[in-house]
């Protein structure tokens, strides 16, 4: 799916410059989800269950309270994993590692932890052609030190339905979304799911069950024609 779009005028005097990369990569995102046939955010997670998900956190760039901003999730003590865009736009030029505050556990105001970034990877061929390549949507921010909060594993091999998803959405920024009942399959090098997602949810992570729990298996890019696509896992490093 290909989505025509002006990115929004920057003004020279921006006083912090991911302020105006952050609105440029809104405007980008809010475009290429509302060319889907339906968007909506996920169901919330019930408050008690949050616990549950402290790895899963708000990638903001603006700072511990910014309403700009992803889902990540932890996978190592000091590595989050999200979607390339949510670090550098869709050009592959974004704020500097530092820029970004990853908040562990977010609900209503409250945090298990807050870690401030130190270093970027991004997937060699999410931009390769010049643009973003959503089947390379992939980024670890690395931390500026080791979080309290205990990182979700990444799958090992390929797991098969059902699929959970959970994640921040723009309009529900203060608490978890998540669906644990999501049909999918691979599909021309994405996960492709039937659960819908909602701007916020990008970065977010798709889970597989394994044996008694549940593990990533893949990081939510975009709202397509039916559902959320995701980039499997396998295309990421092991921390």
């Amino acid at each position: 799916m290909s989505v025509a779009f002006d990115l929004p005028h920057c003004s020279a005097l921006e006083i912090a410059p991911y302020i105006c990369w952050m609105k440029a990569i809104l405007h980008f995102v809010l475009l290429l989800w509302s060319s889907a046939l339906v968007a909506q955010d996920l169901p919330v997670l019930p408050a008690q269950d949050h616990s549950m998900w402290q790895a899963v956190g708000r990638v903001n760039a603006a700072g511990y309270r910014s309403r700009e901003m992803c889902t990540g999730t932890l996978i190592a003590p000091n590595k989050v994993l999200t979607a390339a865009h949510c670090v550098a736009g869709t050009d592959g030029i974004g704020p500097l590692p530092h820029e970004f505050t990853f908040v562990a556990g977010w609900l209503r105001g409250t945090a298990a932890d807050s870690l401030p970034g130190h270093e970027i990877w991004i997937h060699p061929r999410a931009y390769a052609e010049g643009q973003l390549d959503f089947r390379f949507d992939v980024a670890i921010l690395t931390l500026e030190r080791d979080s309290t909060v205990p990182p979700l594993p990444l799958v090992e091999t390929e797991i098969s339905a059902p699929y959970g998803i959970l994640g921040y959405s723009s309009r529900r920024p203060h608490m978890l979304g998540a669906s644990f009942d999501c049909e999918g399959q691979i599909t021309s090098a994405l996960l492709r799911l039937d659960c819908q997602v909602s701007p916020g949810n990008s970065g977010g992570p798709v889970l597989a069950r394994v044996g008694s729990q549940w593990e990533v298996a893949g990081v939510i890019s975009a709202m397509g024609q039916a559902g959320a696509l995701a980039v499997p896992v396998s295309r990421v490093p092991r921390p």
